[in-house]
């Protein structure tokens, strides 16, 4: 017990909650990191590299405009380590606001490995993820109230950096389940982008990334349209699935009022997964077909 609770003591003070907080210091910390990073940001994606942006306008409208309380959750495919924040650096998006500026899932192990990075990171408004830990960890209920509030979440559903240009993977439950366990059902914005696994290659340098991010490439990002999700019609019909009781269950709470148990959420988050997973691949190859013209 007591090097259970000291394992959790080490896990908050190496993740640093305070600091995400809106009001730490007066906001100043969050006020110039974020305008700092999304300085960087937007040079290399504006300046140093050339950059196509499709519909611009789809998310410019839900991130400024959408209505009061109406949380928006957006997915992207994962190029490289730089996808965020260098995905929204482009010519007229406000990424240097803080008040406007996403939340957005982050590796732990790999984000919030000290107390320095820890805190930028937590400034940054990132919220990290312990691989592993799956989808009802204590971090996920962090970022399904940035959900529950309102509030501008940025997802990578496929869990990891892939470089090589396949079709989307398989996508992690996690994103589904903050749909379904959000109060207000988010607007769910695939973000599709390609150009960046060059811009900070995985191994270019002996083997490793590069000390900074290259210039002179080709960025893309093509911005698709909100998925709609009939909660209620999904719900029910799961509802009515018969047991699986093939797979090794985790202890997942049942998802009330609707009485949703483990078999029951499995079978909802993976048809969820895999109508995000077949649109964000339609962007894809919609980016594909464009630059091969």
């Amino acid at each position: 017990m007591e090097a259970s609770a000291d394992a959790a003591t080490a896990a908050a003070a190496r993740t640093l909650r305070w600091a995400g907080r809106p009001g730490h210091l007066g906001g100043v910390p969050r006020a110039a990191v974020i305008g700092a990073i999304g300085t960087v940001a937007k040079a290399y994606v504006t300046l140093l590299n050339t950059t196509t942006v499709h519909n611009a306008d789809a998310l410019h409208r839900v991130v400024k405009s959408r209505p009061p309380g109406t949380p928006l959750l957006t997915v992207s495919n994962h190029m490289s380590t730089i996808d965020d924040p260098f995905m929204w650096g482009f010519k007229g998006f406000p990424i240097t606001d803080a008040k406007l500026a996403r939340w957005v899932l982050t590796a732990e192990d790999i984000c919030f490995r000290n107390a320095f990075m820890s805190y930028m990171f937590r400034v940054g408004k990132c919220v990290p993820i312990t691989r592993g830990a799956g989808i009802y960890q204590e971090h996920m209920n962090e970022a399904l109230k940035v959900l529950s509030s309102g509030g501008w979440l940025h997802s990578f559903p496929e869990g990891k950096v892939a470089q090589d240009h396949q079709p989307i993977r398989r996508l992690k439950w996690g994103t589904a389940s903050l749909i379904v366990r959000a109060p207000v059902t988010p607007i769910v914005l695939p973000v599709i982008h390609t150009g960046f696994e060059k811009v900070m290659p995985e191994k270019s340098f002996f083997g490793r990334r590069p000390p900074l991010p290259l210039c002179g490439k080709q960025i893309q990002i093509i911005v698709g349209e909100p998925v709609e999700f009939d909660l209620p019609s999904l719900k029910q019909e799961a509802a009515t699935i018969p047991q699986d009781t093939s797979f090794e269950r985790k202890g997942w709470p049942t998802i009330t009022p609707e009485g949703l148990d483990e078999s029951a959420q499995r079978w909802l988050y993976q048809k969820m997964s895999d109508k995000i997973r077949s649109v964000m691949e339609g962007l894809r190859k919609t980016l594909v077909n464009q630059k091969q013209h």
